[in-house]
């Protein structure tokens, strides 16, 4: 791997996962900012609970050195939950601007999972 794209990596990881710890402590502690959102979208509000929580782990899960299959699965969750966003947003009839943070945040999970280095991806044994 590049010292550039060990660079592009990191900053990009920072920011996604700096974006993914101020909405999943917002949303364990239901800010107004972020119930009104749900409720606007249709969803319970328990669901802040579930998807705040899920988002604090998978931040642990893709910061942490080793356990390549949980990143994996923490890449794919963050990608899930943000698709999902969008699309309740664009489905809601929701302007770009209420659009922009989960699609902003959905870019830089493709990124960072495309960057990350060698030592954080699983390697099929048929390479």
């Amino acid at each position: 791997m590049t010292k550039r794209n060990k660079i592009i990596y990191w900053v990009i990881t920072g920011f996604l996962a700096f974006g993914m710890l101020a909405q999943a402590f917002a949303q364990i502690s239901h800010t107004k900012g972020y119930v009104d959102i749900i409720v606007h979208l249709g969803y319970p509000l328990y669901f802040l609970y579930i998807i705040g929580v899920w988002k604090l782990l998978g931040v642990i899960a893709i910061l942490i050195p080793g356990f390549k299959l949980l990143k994996e699965w923490a890449y794919a969750g963050f990608f899930f939950v943000m698709s999902g966003a969008v699309f309740s947003h664009i489905a809601s009839g929701d302007s770009l601007k209420e659009l922009a943070p989960a699609l902003s945040l959905l870019i830089l999970i493709v990124l960072s999972w495309y960057f990350r280095p060698p030592n954080r991806k699983i390697i099929s044994v048929n390479q």
